[in-house]
């Protein structure tokens, strides 16, 4: 997929920004006017800020790097996950958890609690456990996987971030700073740049336009491990797809202990 049009920003909406009263003043630049009290965003520096960080991810693919792909706002949710699933990356679309990348190492003990009753669920064994225990074994398996699902195979920190709305995902930004983890973002008219690596100036909230960003950088995800033969996408994907369902099984073996682990 080439690089994303003209014709394709203004089909989907991408050069409206906010209203003028909630713009932040350090995106000056990247404004092109007002209309009927909303900011136009200039899409000539969209078109071309775009290529340069659409080149950064494609680079870091090709190096073997891993990208997490972040969007928790309704609007995102569906595209960011899709397409970070499609291309076998990291997301994380439900609620950002602090620590998910400062404290890994403590959110990848509920990670091993979710594989852990995933295992039990596929191979018959929870059903050693009393009824009302199964019950809530199995909301808790529905809540580590809204939360921990796209990073359910991270066994190390990504190489780079893509973000929507990087003003609601503050915490996600700050992380990746602090890590040294460069950003990628679609930047609307009331955030702030300058925290941002890659900026793509662009509207956040319109649906078409974050399936038209998620989309673009998916194939600069594809287009970097085209070019790294030690890339294998079908398997990363394979890898990283979740179970759809769990049916028990009648067990042979006994069960795995299965301590109690909260994510909140």
């Amino acid at each position: 997929m080439p690089y994303v049009s003209m014709k394709q920003l203004l089909e989907t909406g991408v050069h409206f920004g906010h209203q003028t009263r909630r713009w932040n003043p350090k995106m000056r630049p990247f404004i092109f006017g007002a209309r009927n009290g909303i900011h136009i965003i200039d899409l000539q520096q969209t078109v071309k800020l775009y290529q340069k960080a659409h080149d950064f991810i494609s680079d870091v693919v090709t190096g073997g790097g891993r990208v997490i792909f972040i969007g928790t706002k309704r609007q995102a949710q569906e595209s960011v996950r899709k397409e970070a699933d499609r291309v076998g990356q990291y997301s994380v679309t439900n609620r950002w958890m602090g620590g998910m990348l400062t404290n890994f190492q403590t959110i990848k003990k509920s990670i091993d609690r979710l594989k852990l009753l995933e295992r039990m669920f596929e191979d018959g064994t929870i059903k050693r456990f009393p009824k009302k225990e199964i019950v809530m074994m199995g909301r808790e398996v529905t809540k580590l996987t809204a939360n921990l699902g796209g990073i359910k195979n991270m066994d190390r920190l990504p190489q780079a971030a893509f973000i929507i709305d990087p003003k609601r995902e503050e915490i996600a930004v700050q992380e990746c700073r602090k890590l040294g983890i460069p950003i990628v973002a679609v930047v609307d008219t009331n955030c702030d740049p300058d925290v941002i690596d890659y900026v793509i100036p662009g509207n956040d909230d319109a649906i078409r336009a974050i399936k038209l960003f998620a989309t673009s950088i998916a194939e600069a995800c594809l287009e970097g491990a085209a070019q790294n033969k030690d890339v294998d996408i079908e398997a990363a994907m394979d890898k990283d797809e979740a179970p759809e369902s769990v049916a028990p099984a009648a067990p042979e073996a006994a069960p795995e202990t299965a301590p109690e682990t909260t994510v909140e």
